[in-house]
């Protein structure tokens, strides 16, 4: 069995496509999941499930979401390394003075084409910074994201990819429900 770690794209947001948590955690469960775990309710889930490629999990979620609550949501999928991995390389963290409440995470479903990344330079985003590594944008949003132009881009247009956002604290906590043992 393999970890993984599930991130739902616009469920629960401004009361759209509601899916209650313990309603999703056993629909994952009864695809035969083990040691399904939702985290807030902006849909993440950590779950184990036999090895396989995280794009094939991606679509079991997709599938079940689809037929069970009758939504189209996009689903990216991690496993813990790929979670470890974007922990340490935020390159923010190595400048004086960041406070992570300001970080955000925007995981991609593939690594997109750099004509894409060029539009976000585009964007009148004040101090608003962005770094891209593969199929990870790591933001810093020192005025908030519900104050930044760069956190309203439209991501999946601009760079061809479906995407989902996450703000420093979900990630980290996400990672550390990895290595919990229940």
């Amino acid at each position: 069995m393999a970890t993984y770690i599930s991130l739902i794209r616009g469920i629960n947001v401004g009361g759209h496509k509601k899916i209650k948590m313990e309603d999703l955690r056993e629909a994952v469960e009864a695809q035969g999941f083990k040691r399904v775990r939702t985290y807030v309710q902006s849909g993440n889930i950590v779950f184990e499930a036999p090895k396989q490629a995280a794009t094939a999990v991606s679509r079991k979620i997709e599938t079940v979401i689809k037929k069970k609550f009758g939504h189209d949501a996009a689903v990216i999928t991690k496993t813990p390394e790929d979670l470890r991995t974007v922990l340490a390389a935020n390159p923010f963290l190595q400048e004086k003075a960041i406070d992570p409440a300001y970080l955000h995470v925007v995981f991609l479903a593939e690594t997109p084409e750099a004509s894409g990344i060029k539009r976000l330079e585009t964007v009148s985003s004040g101090s608003d910074r962005y770094h891209w590594k593969n199929d990870i944008l790591f933001l810093h949003l020192p005025n908030g994201a519900g104050n930044s132009k760069l956190a309203a881009a439209p991501f999946e247009r601009w760079l061809g990819v479906q995407a989902t956002a996450r703000n420093w604290r979900t990630v980290s906590n996400l990672y550390q429900m990895t290595t919990e043992r229940t």
